[in-house]
């Protein structure tokens, strides 16, 4: 199952995709955020599949906007350079320890939602990413082994950066490039943990305009999703809800090989 959320901002109503079709999930709960994860939401709703009323059209037809799978994210932690590749191709040694950086909530807009590029700027990217989504508290983990037990599923994140506010007007750190409304679109939906056999063998690929930019897959990450989650626990607490987005392959406009995303037209 997969769960998803659809209708306008503001107005987004939670679901549950399967191959039998999509089912509304209203009377289990008002949405998809921490609230739910944490009160075994994921199991809620396999438990209730036999009984949920199944939406009249698939996710193709219904015409309604994919919103985030996730509500109201708390924070939205971020890992650079967390491939080796992407960090050679952006001029960086591969670090020794995660790079960590913040996203502001607001950023987490659906998958087809329009970014909005900021004023002045010249150099925005694209980096598909596996987005890991927490369903349990998360602080101070013993080993990277108990993190499986605190990740409620994962999604595609696209972590879109301002590369020229990102660098050259940094301060020292990232967010600046980071956190333009709209720079992280997730979705279409969230697969729950237990239906990921390993999250270190899962393709991610990107295009720009139907053509092909990224293409790699979660095995070549330097730190792998379990690390990375009981890494980020030995410094903050992680809560139900919360976004981790783990990095981004190679093939990105930083690189020097595409051009770098420019407003229709222009």
């Amino acid at each position: 199952m997969r769960l998803m959320r659809f209708g306008p901002v503001g107005g987004e109503f939670p679901a549950v995709y399967t191959d039998d079709g999509v089912f509304d999930i209203r009377a289990l709960t008002p949405d998809i955020d921490g609230a739910f994860l944490a009160a075994d939401g994921m199991a809620r709703v396999r438990d209730a599949l036999g009984s949920l009323p199944k939406l009249a059209e698939t996710p193709d037809q219904v015409g309604a906007r994919v919103a985030a799978p996730i509500a109201r994210p708390g924070a939205v932690v971020c890992i650079g350079q967390n491939y080796a590749a992407h960090a050679a191709e952006s001029g960086a040694e591969p670090p020794a320890e995660p790079v960590v950086f913040f996203k502001h909530p607001n950023t987490v807009v659906g998958p087809d939602d329009d970014v909005r590029i900021p004023r002045g700027a010249t150099r925005t990217d694209w980096e598909v990413e596996l987005a890991v989504v927490i369903g349990r508290t998360a602080r101070y983990l013993s080993a990277p082994a108990d993190a499986a037990a605190h990740i409620a599923g994962y999604a595609v994140a696209n972590d879109v950066s301002e590369r020229a506010l990102q660098i050259e007007r940094s301060g020292g750190q990232w967010s600046k490039g980071k956190c333009a409304e709209t720079f992280n679109p997730l979705g279409p939906w969230l697969v729950p943990a237990d239906e990921v056999a390993d999250p270190q063998a899962l393709r991610l690929r990107s295009w720009v305009n139907g053509e092909p930019r990224q293409d790699s897959t979660t095995a070549d990450m330097i730190f792998g999703v379990y690390e990375l989650v009981w890494h980020l626990s030995q410094f903050l607490v992680l809560d139900p809800g919360d976004i981790v987005n783990t990095g981004t392959p190679q093939g990105v406009a930083l690189s020097g090989r595409f051009p770098y995303l420019v407003w229709p037209g222009t």
